[in-house]
């Protein structure tokens, strides 16, 4: 029986998907729930798994097509064993076997490309060395990857076969030519890296942008950690990062003054009595924000166990939709990456969004004396249409406050 493999639904914020990788080919046998095809959209990769097992008999679409909800992607044999091709003709196609009959398979642009690119060149020189002759690196490589060396151009010393030859060759780049080359390669967008480009522009052309900055020194903070880290892990099975402190201090704030908390719509200011905060996310595909919803509500333990579990599924690519949706503020940490200071931008439609950086040990004076101390700068970036600079600032020495004083925040003073 032949089952039909669909688009999900999408929601109505996502118009459309972006055939991204089919893990799948024609004849290749395939496990209920074993995903088949990434669906790439504006803000997340969807899987999209079997219903059913059996066989793949055809693939509608190819690697980079659109599709919409509900249409056909695949349709899988139910059942069905792999199809086997000839012994003979597979020995006279040089052991490729190929699919069976009937079978309909559209080829992916992508390997269509890879094929084009890795195809033989009257022009190119005779072989470089053969798989013996190669050093261990490229040979490792031209086996993992079961490349023929005699196929691929050298560019090391006298036309030698490189390990970066080969993965090039791999890749379907045209390699480098030595003696001074400039190499270029242009790379299609991405739909995320798109809605990012997109989202950033908006910001920066309907929202009147300024940003605040501030110090905190987190020197409590680190010995609170420090105290209390082990017992912490033990009981809650999480470690205790920064993340939740300035999380809880965000969400804090954030009830004190409710206009960082806002949003702009039309000509009306929708005021929000919860605090869902975005906590932003990089990623290989870019950058994503996650939301925990009623931070408000949440312990140090939830919210480091739900930042962990959004990191994880992040790098995965198993976020869902309903994870990105909302917030009405933002977190986002470049001191990960050893950012000093930066001017974060707004996302919209939220009003805000506060940026941590790297921790530096600098000199300060503190009770009329310089000492060293663990000191890190802070900054939110609002639109100063509804936020005034008094709140934006007095948000900021709120943050503070609170983590120069984690155990006031710890009893909510």
């Amino acid at each position: 029986m032949a089952t039909e493999i669909k688009v999900p639904v999408l929601p109505e914020s996502v118009s459309d998907a972006t055939i991204a990788t089919w893990h799948k080919k024609v004849g290749d046998s395939v496990a209920r729930d074993e995903n088949i095809v990434d669906l790439e959209t504006d803000k997340v990769v969807l899987e999209v798994p079997s219903t059913v097992e059996g066989v793949i008999r055809e693939l509608k679409f190819a690697e980079g097509d659109t599709v919409t909800s509900q249409q056909v992607l695949a349709v899988i044999e139910e059942g069905a064993a792999p199809a086997k091709a000839d012994e003979g003709s597979a020995k006279a196609d040089g052991g490729k076997a190929e699919p069976a009959a009937g079978a309909q398979q559209v080829q992916p642009k992508a390997a269509a490309a890879k094929s084009e690119a890795r195809a033989p060149s009257s022009t190119r020189p005779a072989p470089a060395s053969g798989t013996g002759d190669l050093p261990p690196g490229a040979r490792f490589t031209a086996q993992t990857q079961g490349i023929d060396p005699s196929q691929v151009e050298g560019t090391g010393r006298r036309g030698a076969v490189t390990k970066e030859d080969l993965v090039n060759y791999a890749s379907g780049k045209t390699a480098g030519v030595s003696g001074g080359a400039r190499p270029e390669e242009r790379v299609p967008m991405t739909r995320i890296r798109k809605r990012i480009a997109e989202r950033l522009m908006q910001s920066k052309d309907s929202i009147a942008m300024l940003t605040s900055f501030n110090e905190v020194n987190l020197g409590k903070v680190m010995a609170l950690r420090k105290e209390l880290g082990e017992q912490f892990q033990k009981d809650h099975g999480i470690k205790l990062g920064f993340m939740s402190f300035f999380a809880k201090a965000a969400a804090n704030a954030l009830q004190k003054f409710p206009v960082v908390n806002a949003s702009v719509d039309g000509d009306d200011i929708i005021y929000h009595g919860y605090a869902d905060i975005s906590i932003a996310v990089s990623t290989d595909r870019g950058l994503v924000t996650p939301v925990l919803r009623n931070v408000e509500r949440m312990g140090f333990a939830d919210v480091e166990q739900s930042i962990a579990d959004y990191a994880t599924k992040a790098r995965d690519g198993k976020l869902s939709l309903d994870d990105l949706q909302g917030g009405t503020f933002t977190i986002t940490n470049g001191g990960t990456f050893g950012s000093l200071m930066s001017t974060p931008i707004v996302n919209p439609p939220q009003s805000a969004i506060f940026g941590m950086h790297t921790i530096k040990e600098r000199p300060i004076v503190e009770n009329g004396q310089v000492i060293a101390a663990q000191m890190m700068y802070i900054a939110l970036s609002y639109d100063h249409r509804i936020i005034d600079g008094k709140d934006a600032v007095l948000f900021l020495v709120d943050i503070k406050n609170q983590l120069e004083n984690p155990h006031r925040m710890l009893l909510g003073l």
